[in-house]
């Protein structure tokens, strides 16, 4: 979205700015039709509101991206006294199990127990990854055996969950099988098991997406809307404001909203997504939400090409 710096200010109200703007936007990641359309409500304000400089655009672009962007007031869906599942979904490189461990410092921060399920049981070390986490942060983690079927675990998860009188189990799953169908049929087999063993427990279902992959975002967030009923996005790396158009993409097009961003490497690195900051931060020329992580970059790599062919050819082949 670097486009948008100082663009607008100092410059007339025409077609041609508009024309900028509506370039800017779609090369930034927004996607093509909500960029259409947050130009064209710009132009009815203009008309309505009889906006005469580039200063009030400026303005009204903000608040039209703040309302796109509102997230409900609860982060996260809970009932308290009671079992509440996260199910975390996203292909491997984007900071999944990072977010997780994260995900849970800031739930016991808040007194609540969390225990972890390592349900990814394919990629090499990802069960050692989320005990990890688990150790850093305080809190049990259930894994079987490389290889195992996912569903055993989460099945195992969810009675010690019960026994432990757990507030949150956040399940971990796998980013990559041997091509698309696979995947999103062992995320069905997890949520299958969940609706048996804890059927009013599932509150959310996050995916997790790297804020640098731009427009494989979308693709990303469209597979596993589809498959999963997702109920919200954890964006990571979001760390400048090049990077941070998809967050206008994903909740537009597909009605999801951003609940979390990760904008550093450390625990405490994972904020409550705010549109109201996200807004002005893209006029200030940052979308660093905490500015004490401006240099921190996410521990994981990013998506790699074959993470991203995994959602345009089905015979993709696993290198996990």
């Amino acid at each position: 979205m670097d486009k948008l710096f100082g663009m607008i200010s100092g410059k007339e109200i025409d077609d041609d700015l508009y024309e900028e703007l509506e370039e800017a936007l779609i090369s930034g990641d927004v996607g093509v039709q909500t960029a259409l359309d947050l130009v064209e409500n710009l132009r009815e304000r203009e008309r309505k509101d009889k906006l005469k400089t580039a200063e009030d655009l400026q303005k009204a672009l903000a608040e039209e991206l703040q309302a796109r962007l509102a997230a409900p007031e609860e982060i996260l869906d809970e009932v308290p006294g009671a079992l509440n599942i996260i199910l975390v979904v996203g292909v491997n490189g984007v900071g999944k199990t990072t977010s997780i461990g994260k995900m849970a410092h800031l739930l016991q921060k808040e007194g609540k127990q969390v225990l972890l399920a390592a349900g990814d049981t394919f990629r090499a070390a990802a069960a050692d990854q989320l005990k990890i986490w688990g150790e850093r942060v305080g809190c049990g983690v259930i894994a079987h055996q490389e290889g195992a079927d996912p569903a055993a675990v989460v099945f195992d998860a969810i009675a010690a969950a019960k026994s432990r009188g757990i507030d949150w189990l956040i399940i971990d799953t796998a980013g990559r099988l041997h091509n698309k169908v696979n995947l999103m049929n062992e995320l069905n087999k997890i949520r299958r098991i969940i609706d048996r063993e804890a059927p009013e427990a599932l509150r959310e279902v996050l995916l997790v997406l790297d804020a640098t992959t731009g427009q494989n975002a979308l693709s990303q967030a469209k597979a596993f809307s589809e498959a999963t009923g997702l109920t919200g996005v954890i964006l990571t790396k979001l760390d400048g404001t090049a990077k941070g158009g998809v967050v206008i993409g994903i909740n537009s097009e597909y009605d999801l909203p951003v609940k979390f961003v990760g904008v550093g490497e450390q625990m405490d690195q994972l904020l409550p997504f705010s549109a109201d900051d996200f807004a002005e931060a893209l006029f200030a020329g940052i979308t660093d939400l905490d500015q004490d992580a401006k240099e921190a970059e996410e521990g994981a790599e990013g998506p790699t090409a074959e993470d991203a062919d995994l959602f345009e050819e089905e015979g993709a082949k696993s290198h996990d």
